[in-house]
């Protein structure tokens, strides 16, 4: 399973944010992390939504470059100019921004004005990702070394398809190129950024930032350790599907969960997908196990021991049931990380934490205990 780094919850509350601003009264910003180099709290694809009277949603850093962000968001909201900033927190020099950070690197932050009249202004854009259940894609303008007439800094351009971005995107002698870097960043659900000479010897830098979905988390059970598995996911900013008996299901999960639905529901799977299923009735759940392995989803969480999924392994045998290695290691049971986990709440962070390992492609383990750093890009 490829790594992939979410911020959807982030890029939700940005965008719900920004349309709840009366632009007649004031005036907004969006800063993006478009580098890193070195370490870093936060990576490429953070975001800070920046009102003029100080006020900010989401983050660019642990808290304390978004000060001296702000400042400099309201200077460019001033001027309606975009512009980068270069934070160095390698930098030994005290009276260096972000020296105090202690990450040991160098962050380039985007700071892009809000033309509320513009349709594809940098927040409408990221609008156009937030229901799309397959990884998107945006280009944003990062850097010129010279003015252009027909780009500029901090324009954003979001790939729907190759006919689409031919059609939208201004500068044709480059379309070839950043058409093939998209595919592959596509495919590899890695955002990049690429720098690229014109013909006039400007150089431009684009950030070619890859978007998936949130994860689609399928929870199957109507007991009450329901609720937290619920909580837990919608905090983390997951879409949750609760397949249960709904007339037994108290009405704080209908509100809390994006779909109540009853257990003759069939799931949509995709590639960030994943399902628990937590009905403690073994017929139930060995039900639950056959549709799931059915499908192409890449994680099936089974709560109970371990001996309990061998029972299902043999009756799956006893039943003519081939169960292919590739299967097999779709299936987490007992399913979550070995932390101890007692209580309902406890175990839905051991789950949730275990399905976000296995969609990173870590073996969630301690990072003392790792020897790669702990972002790879």
């Amino acid at each position: 399973m490829p790594f992939f780094r979410i911020y959807m919850k982030e890029i939700k509350q940005i965008t719900e944010a920004y349309q709840n601003i009366d632009f007649s009264q004031t005036r907004a910003a969006l800063a993006t992390v478009v580098r890193v180099e070195g370490s870093s709290y936060r990576r490429t694809g953070a975001r800070m939504l920046v009102l003029e009277s100080g006020e900010w949603i989401g983050g660019i850093s642990g808290g304390c470059l978004e000060g001296d962000a702000l400042k400099k968001a309201r200077l460019a909201m001033s001027q309606n100019k975009a512009t980068l900033i270069t934070y160095d927190t390698t930098d030994d020099d005290p009276y260096q921004i972000g020296v105090g950070l202690g990450c040991n690197g160098i962050i380039d932050v985007l700071i892009t004005p809000l033309d509320p009249k513009n349709a594809n202004n940098a927040v409408r854009q990221l609008q156009n990702c937030i229901d799309q259940r397959t990884p998107n894609l945006v280009v944003t303008v990062t850097n010129l070394t010279k003015e252009q007439s027909n780009i500029s800094l901090g324009d954003v351009f979001r790939y729907d398809n190759e006919k689409h971005f031919d059609e939208i995107f201004p500068l044709n002698s480059l379309k070839s190129n950043i058409l093939s870097e998209i595919i592959t960043a596509l495919a590899s659900t890695k955002s990049v950024a690429k720098e690229y000479v014109l013909e006039d010897g400007t150089k431009i830098n684009l950030f070619l930032e890859v978007i998936p979905p949130a994860i689609q988390l399928y929870v199957f059970g109507s007991n009450y350790d329901v609720y937290p598995m619920v909580k837990v996911a919608k905090e983390l900013g997951w879409r949750v599907v609760c397949i249960c008996n709904p007339t037994k299901m108290h009405a704080s999960l209908f509100e809390l969960a994006d779909a109540v639905v009853p257990k003759d529901y069939e799931p949509t799977i995709d590639a960030f997908t994943a399902a628990i299923s937590m009905c403690h009735d073994y017929e139930s759940d060995y039900r639950n196990l056959q549709l799931l392995l059915k499908t192409n989803i890449s994680y099936i969480g089974l709560l109970g021991p371990k001996k309990r999924t061998i029972k299902m392994y043999d009756r799956m045998a006893e039943e003519n049931i081939v169960l292919t290695n590739e299967q097999e290691n779709r299936i987490y049971s007992p399913v979550g990380l070995d932390i101890g986990a007692a209580t309902p709440e406890e175990i839905a962070l051991s789950v949730c934490a275990e399905i976000r390992a296995a969609f990173s492609g870590r073996e969630g383990s301690r990072l003392r205990l790792r020897e790669k750093p702990i972002y790879e890009n």
